[in-house]
């Protein structure tokens, strides 16, 4: 069977598409392809190579828009990609033995290590590229295959775009799961209307100058705390219903920069306050819904992120994204069999995101791979005004967070992990001891590690203390709110104050005395909490000290310990991170089996935290992780539609 691999290109278009605009924040990195065609044929032997001449007005020459290790090794034309150029040398080369001279310029596209290039190693380089021009199916498919079934023509934005309608539709409100206590997902609170048309926008783009990023054309899910231009931003209440705002949140923002199309928004639980993932929004008053795994549809999705933590598990759009205070990203992440980014403080900006808590406040990216959330995370990172804390990341951020993405980044890394966090749930102590054994396997060495017991006035009981930590949830949750209200809240919107909310009678109105104790909070309580001299405030600096000491004593790179238990959450160990500050990396090491006792098929999930900014280093531990277990199951409730 022949292969055709072209590098995709032509010449710039006149006007720059609205979606690869420049935006506000200061972005951390911009790509562009090579334009200019080559042709490679392989039909078991090298038919030829043709080069098409340049047009007078082609753009400057690509960088690579991936830079996994797998895609950047064999590049010999350095442009850190494998490209039509480089089959073009290895073709040019075919017959050369490590005998010849300028051998060593030539070993690495020896892929099967014989000596010699040979028509094998041709292919073996071509597999390099994002390009792919067998079966593309939807299902489990990664930005990689997205952008490989694209480029070869295979597929394109608007099919993948309806194809994830498409899914919505039959089975986002259906009952799928007849058995007992079975439920729709209920993931998704709105699509866009202009997904479709972001899409052709998309797929325009690629014809015209390639693939500019590894989001192009790719659709994504959002949480319904995110601004957007184009869909209402709810918060999951009812009595925001109409908050049409004017602009986007930044990070939505660094996504449609880089090509990504925002499918849809995913339900959450309201106001993001908790992990049962229960909302009112689009409902008559005093009705509320429930989001479900679909894993085992009688349970919850996690939350505060439930709907985007189904929708992605259950491949309703390709990559999600979530926000976290308390867990939000990471308990639906191990609920659904995801990987979960919770960032460093700083890395991207929250502007446009409904607050809970801003000490806390973080969005992150919740994805079927690692590789996904890599990508995800490099769109939206960047310094923003609107946000002061970015400015901690100056000169912290790396090119792009793919580069750490190595099948090898656990050996030689030093793993801790601390015994009072593994609890004693029988599956997650059973996956616990696999995944020792996994990593030891890879060449990590992992560490117990006995934490302080006392450190300061502060943290009196050390380890403990910072763990103990609530969340903030309660004291800022007022404060931080009516600044959203003040900057972003659609005029039209009634419900401005928490009264307004409670008068309103359309929230979940169960949670009443909540949201009554936080209208009482008083801005007295709030800065004794929250300001700079607050108690919270000091308790979130400490222990970003304490913990950034413990790794660094033992020489670690990275804390390990579950994000949760098959769906229940294991202690207080969600509340390392946000206590801190310090990202973390949520990944999927297995499910319960009947044998546990526990819940058949609920997911567990195993978090490395690390320094701050150390986003590149645990997406790294993480890949490296998943590609040795591929623990990340597709659920069996939601098949590809005939």
């Amino acid at each position: 069977m022949s292969r055709t691999v072209p590098v995709l290109g032509g010449t710039a278009p006149a006007a720059v598409p609205s979606t690869l605009k420049d935006r506000s924040v200061t972005p951390h990195h911009r790509r562009a392809v090579t334009a200019g065609a080559v042709v490679v044929t392989l039909s078991g032997l090298v038919l030829g190579v043709a080069t098409a001449a340049p047009a007078a007005s082609a753009p400057e020459p690509a960088t690579a828009t991936l830079l996994a290790p797998y895609y950047t090794e064999l590049d010999l034309t350095g442009d850190r990609q494998v490209t039509a150029d480089d089959l073009a040398v290895v073709a040019e080369n075919l017959g050369a033995t490590d005998a010849d001279p300028g051998w060593d310029e030539l070993a690495a596209v020896d892929v099967d290590g014989d000596g010699a290039l040979t028509v094998a190693d041709l292919a073996g380089v071509s597999q390099r590229m994002v390009y792919d021009d067998g079966p593309f199916e939807l299902v489990e498919a990664d930005v990689v295959a997205m952008q490989s079934a694209m480029n070869a023509g295979v597929t394109t934005s608007v099919e993948i775009t309806q194809a994830y309608l498409d899914r919505i539709a039959a089975y986002d409100t259906t009952l799928v799961d007849t058995a007992d206590g079975g439920r729709p997902l209920h993931s998704i609170i709105t699509t866009s209307d202009v997904a479709l048309d972001a899409a052709a926008e998309a797929d325009a783009i690629r014809e015209s100058v390639g693939m500019t990023s590894m989001l192009l054309g790719v659709p994504i899910a959002l949480k319904d705390n995110y601004n957007t231009h184009d869909m209402p931003t709810t918060a999951g209440c009812g009595c925001w219903d109409d908050n049409q705002t004017s602009t986007d949140a930044t990070m939505v923002e660094g996504l449609r920069s880089d090509g990504a199309v925002i499918l849809a928004k995913a339900t959450l639980d309201e106001f993001a306050f908790g992990f049962a993932s229960e909302y009112s929004a689009y409902q008559p008053a005093g009705q509320t819904t429930l989001v479900a795994s679909p894993y085992v549809t009688s349970r919850t999705a996690g939350g505060s992120s439930g709907g985007t933590g189904a929708a992605i598990a259950a491949n309703l759009a390709g990559i999600g994204f979530g926000t976290d205070t308390g867990g939000s990203i990471r308990v639906p992440s191990s609920y659904n069999q995801l990987v979960g980014v919770r960032p460093t403080i700083g890395l991207a900006s929250r502007d446009g995101i409904v607050p809970l808590a801003l000490s806390q406040d973080t969005g992150g990216p919740m994805a079927r791979s690692v590789t996904d959330a890599a990508v995800a995370l490099d769109a939206v990172v960047g310094i923003d005004a609107a946000d002061p804390v970015t400015a901690r990341q100056e000169g912290k951020v790396p090119e792009s967070y793919t580069a750490s993405l190595d099948a090898d980044a656990l050996d030689g890394a030093r793993i801790g992990y601390v015994p009072s966090m593994l609890g004693n749930n029988t599956t997650t102590r059973r996956l616990w001891a696999e995944t020792v054994t996994t990593l030891e396997s890879l060449g990590a060495t992992v560490v117990e590690v006995t934490p302080p017991t006392s450190s300061s006035p502060v943290l009196p009981n050390g380890f403990t203390s910072v763990l103990g930590e609530g969340s903030g949830s309660t004291n800022e949750f007022r404060h931080d709110l009516d600044e959203y209200v003040a900057t972003h809240l659609a005029p039209g919107v009634e419900a401005r104050t928490l009264d307004d909310v409670l008068d309103s009678g359309r929230f979940v109105t169960s949670r009443r005395s909540t949201y009554v104790g936080r209208a009482a909070v008083t801005e007295a309580t709030y800065e004794a909490w929250a300001g700079p001299e607050g108690t919270h405030t000091k308790v979130l600096a400490e222990g970003k000290v304490l913990v950034t000491a413990m790794l660094d004593d033992a020489d670690l790179d990275a804390l390990v310990y579950p994000s949760g238990n098959p769906y229940g959450t294991q202690g207080t160990n969600l509340r390392l991170g946000p206590n801190t500050g310090l990202p973390s990396v949520s990944v999927p090491v297995g499910q319960a089996v009947a044998a546990d006792g526990t819940v058949t098929g609920g997911g567990v999930n195993l978090e490395l935290l690390g320094r701050d900014f150390s986003e590149g280093t645990l997406l790294g531990l993480g890949f490296a992780l998943e590609q040795a277990t591929e623990a990340r199951t597709s659920p069996a409730l939601y098949p590809a539609l005939d």
